[in-house]
């Protein structure tokens, strides 16, 4: 059974990783939104096309009150990233404890 709980830990390392830097990305962009970013520049390119599909589906569900001219959508984001990396880490780092 260790072979399967040192699976789960480099799993929770993983994703903790793809958090982490998914947090960093929507972060810049939300940053980079409030200056005028020149929409044919590679890395703004990069940073629209990794965290478009996030934010988009957010932004179609947040209602039309909340929307007052800025885009709470990052913030949406974050708030489920930090749920993500509290609960689903430490849920298959518990699990991984718990099998050897």
């Amino acid at each position: 059974m260790f072979a399967v709980s040192n699976l789960l830990v480099a799993l929770a390392r993983i994703l903790d990783v793809v958090f982490n830097v998914l947090w960093w990305l929507i972060l810049i962009r939300a940053l980079i939104s409030w200056v005028s970013p020149n929409p044919y520049n590679p890395v703004v390119q990069f940073l629209y096309k990794t965290t478009e599909p996030i934010l988009y589906p957010i932004r179609k569900i947040l209602p039309r009150q909340l929307k007052l001219g800025i885009d709470l959508s990052p913030l949406v984001a974050f708030l489920i990233i930090m749920f993500l990396r509290s609960f689903l880490i430490q849920t298959l780092l518990d699990l991984s404890v718990r099998l050897q």
